[in-house]
């Protein structure tokens, strides 16, 4: 047998009783003859004892420069990569734990942000030849300095996706609190139902625009190596969602169906920017220009000769404004805004969708406020008031929810955890 890897996000590790849990999936993988590498995220979430985001309150948040920073944030994941080790241990099962560093994850010297350049595979390959399972603290590594630097929210999925592809793994497990990805939200759609098959692309567009299933970043480098991914529950055996290539789909799956789900990201503010008499070309370069240097991200972005329309995240806004005002731009502004995303991999070319998206939020009475696309994903903005009536109206349109009869047979309730917070 191959190679596995599996990864375990805080809800995942912070109780006893989910621990055992964590403890049967890697025995059962073992006892079926896979090597297996675990990464592990920090136990539980914010007010949790040794949560991440506890430890760098302790630390007293932003008054810690960022180096330090740095290594308080990466203590969550050694102490879920000793208490797990104890307990393999206690089974029966040897196992050794290294940290990012320890098992060769070099990284840039960003701090808080840091990405992976390269790992130096053999300290992970020789404990797996000992007959070990590998537990790494995802979420850190090493800078050229020698100092210990975090990847940022979702480091530890792209931790494990790294490992994945630096030891050419049969199969990336990441494990959370439901059974697989959901075709959206389940807090806002009631009717979200499981998707068994999803691509690379599918699944990137859907965590940019708003779903948190799983770090884009780990897709892209599961992707770039072929390595199949699947987003699974940690609290049952079901194989949950496979995320692969088109042409990788297993038997049964419809590889160019149009809509496979629906994203949405809140609190961003629509500004509307006109040019006047200035040269459209050199306005649209102070513009956005401006923007860049004072680290405000854009989105959304219409530009035309007579102005542009774009989007800033709400907590940017009054920063923004004030930036034009300087420029002695033109503006007006929509606060309260949301991005609703309609996603798929096989709408490019296929007639109606605009159309559908259209006849669905006007049925509502839900305003367009502007509208974009891309091979994969149709965006609309509405205001966020319509945002949870507009992902609804859409996944009705689109007929992505369970069926009455389904929903009433399905052996699990949707729990409130779900695949739409990221676990890191």
């Amino acid at each position: 047998m191959g190679l596995l890897v599996q990864k375990f996000g805080g809800t995942s590790l912070a109780t006893d009783d989910a621990r055992r849990h964590v403890l049967r999936h890697i025995v059962r993988e073992r006892e079926a003859g896979y090597s297996v590498v675990v990464v592990v995220s920090a136990m539980g979430r914010m007010g949790d004892p040794y949560a991440t985001d506890t430890l760098l309150a302790l630390a007293g948040g932003g008054h810690v420069p960022a180096r330090e920073r740095d290594l308080i944030a990466s203590c969550g994941e050694v102490i879920s990569a000793v208490v797990l080790c104890g307990l393999l241990w206690a089974e029966g099962v040897p196992s050794v734990v290294l940290t990012g560093a320890q098992a060769g994850i070099r990284t840039d010297g960003r701090f808080g942000s840091a990405r992976i350049t390269r790992i130096e595979t053999e300290p992970v390959q020789r404990r797996l030849k000992e007959g070990a399972v590998v537990i790494v603290t995802g979420f850190q590594g090493l800078s050229p300095d020698g100092d210990t630097t975090t990847l940022g929210r979702g480091g530890s999925d792209t931790t494990a996706a790294a490992l994945g592809a630096a030891l050419r793994a049969e199969r990336i497990d990441i494990y959370t609190d439901v059974d697989g990805i959901l075709t959206a939200d389940p807090r806002v759609v009631a009717e979200a139902r499981p998707l068994k098959a999803v691509t690379y692309a599918e699944i990137c567009n859907l965590a940019r625009q708003g779903a948190k299933v799983v770090h884009p970043r780990a897709v892209e480098v599961a992707a770039q190596a072929g390595i199949p991914l699947r987003i699974r529950s940690t609290f049952s055996d079901d194989e949950g969602t496979l995320v692969t290539g088109p042409g990788m789909l297993e038997s049964g799956e419809v590889p160019d169906r149009p809509i496979v789900g629906i994203a949405h990201t809140a609190g961003v503010t629509q500004l509307t920017v006109s040019y006047g008499s200035a040269d459209p070309g050199d306005m649209q370069v102070k513009v956005f220009g401006t923007m860049a240097r004072h680290g405000i991200s854009v989105d959304f972005i219409n530009v035309t000769p007579s102005g542009c329309v774009y989007t800033v995240f709400d907590a940017d806004a009054d920063r923004a404004i004030r930036l034009l005002g300087e420029l002695g731009c033109a503006w007006s502004a929509i606060r309260n805004c949301a991005k609703v995303s309609v996603v798929g991999g096989g709408m490019n070319g296929v007639p109606g969708i605009m159309a559908a998206i259209v006849e669905a939020l006007t049925d509502e009475g839900i305003p367009i406020l502007q509208s974009a696309d891309s091979n994969a994903s149709i965006w609309v903005l509405v205001r966020q008031a319509d945002m949870a009536d507009a992902v609804r109206a859409l996944h009705a349109k689109f007929g992505l929810g369970r069926t009455a009869e389904a929903a009433r047979a399905a052996s699990q309730p949707v729990q409130e955890e779900s695949l739409w917070i990221s676990e890191d």
